[in-house]
């Protein structure tokens, strides 16, 4: 049952007047973690051996991050402190299986086949330590993990493309042959996970079919972190009421939102807390002039809403272009910035933004931080007087 603070925050969605926070918060999402892509060089090779020509665009090259990726990323964000001593953390939104080439190929390519991240990485993909890098940076509370889904593409127009004769099913089965899944900006019609956009206004799948997805994938993360998932966030955004309920069900208490519209924090029907992404921080598919970014984190705290940044994994990746080394410089320097301007900012995750909402303070290793939640008008809630124990 939610108190006075989460009530607040309800309320003022419900009248469209914004609730705010005292204290700059900064929160990191990251989308894509475990979904393969482009193999290796020599699944490149393959690909353009079959027609497919590479290097038009960025996610031409999007692979898998590797465990030198991850323990690249996690240094640089334990060198990152906040007013309380925490080290910056990442939300990062895993997909919990991939293709499973190998059993798909013996079947002549007519069925979809899932690997769960559970039981590793399908065919020759081979990324060694990988996995340990995930946990040991969970574990050194600079990567906190989120639920992204199960497969990323929507399976009925892909399930569809299958069993007819013609260039979708074709470049499907050249994909798959080099063990890469789907490259989206050449074939939109994939779809996002609950979201097929061959339907009228990209009609969403049914509450049931969500809803058996949703469970999956959320035993599938359970299994793999060895807690289930708070927050989550929908394959491109696509998410419906029929999403919140089936991620409610499951336990998820925070969707992520993608940046466009300046909705602040609001929970929901299903009790779930919605975060709108602020700040889109790219680098490796369009990198934007340090200032920019610093405008709207300050725009984001002049609201008083968090300042979310979304950088999606692709950014991470060094294997088959070094998108790592110059997304790693460009953050170093953002959160740098962002220390020295606000001397008292806060760090946050998800998990820390639910409690901030629904309980006026959060936990971390540091102590308990209390964050004030306040009206328009200056009132406060009565869980709202901020300090850091």
């Amino acid at each position: 049952m939610l108190n006075l603070a989460g009530r607040l925050w309800h309320r003022h969605r419900l009248q469209g007047s914004h609730a705010f926070c005292s204290r700059p918060l900064v929160l990191l999402q990251s989308d894509d973690w475990g979904r393969v892509g482009v193999r290796d060089e020599e699944g490149a090779e393959l690909l353009r051996a079959g027609g497919v020509s590479l290097g038009e665009r960025p996610y031409d090259f999007y692979t898998l991050e590797t465990a030198d990726d991850v323990i690249a990323l996690r240094n640089l964000l334990k060198g990152h402190r906040d007013s309380t001593g925490r080290c910056a953390c990442l939300v990062m939104n895993f997909v919990m299986a991939n293709l499973d080439f190998a059993k798909m190929a013996a079947g002549g390519f007519q069925q979809i086949q899932l690997l769960a991240l559970t039981e590793g990485l399908p065919g020759k993909w081979s990324r060694p330590g990988l996995f340990n890098a995930y946990r040991q940076g969970v574990a050194d509370g600079v990567f906190y993990p989120a639920l992204h889904g199960l497969t990323h593409f929507c399976r009925v127009p892909v399930e569809d493309a299958m069993t007819r004769d013609g260039k979708r099913r074709e470049l499907l089965r050249t994909l798959w042959k080099a063990e890469t899944p789907y490259i989206h900006w050449r074939m939109p019609w994939v779809g996002y996970e609950y979201c097929n956009p061959a339907k009228p206004r990209q009609g969403f799948l049914t509450a049931e079919m969500q809803s058996g997805m949703v469970q999956e994938a959320a035993s599938l993360f359970a299994a793999f972190f060895g807690v289930p998932p708070v927050s989550a966030c929908a394959p491109g955004y696509r998410a419906n009421h029929d999403t919140h309920a089936a991620w409610s069900k499951c336990g998820v208490r925070v969707a992520q939102n993608g940046s466009g519209t300046s909705l602040p924090p609001h929970i929901d029907d299903c009790g779930i807390l919605n975060l709108q992404r602020t700040i889109d921080f790219e680098p490796g598919v369009q990198e934007l002039p340090l200032e920019t970014y610093m405008q709207l984190a300050e725009d984001s705290f002049a609201r008083g809403v968090p300042a979310i940044i979304s950088v999606h994994a692709i950014n991470f990746h060094s294997s088959l272009k070094d998108f790592r080394g110059s997304t790693l410089r460009a953050l170093d320097r953002f959160l740098s910035a962002l220390e020295r301007k606000y001397p008292d900012l806060l760090y946050v995750h998800d998990g820390d933004m639910y409690e901030i909402v629904t309980q006026g303070r959060f936990r971390s290793a540091n102590g308990v931080v209390s964050v004030a939640i306040q009206q328009r008008d200056g009132t406060k809630s009565r869980a709202s007087a901020w300090s850091a124990k």
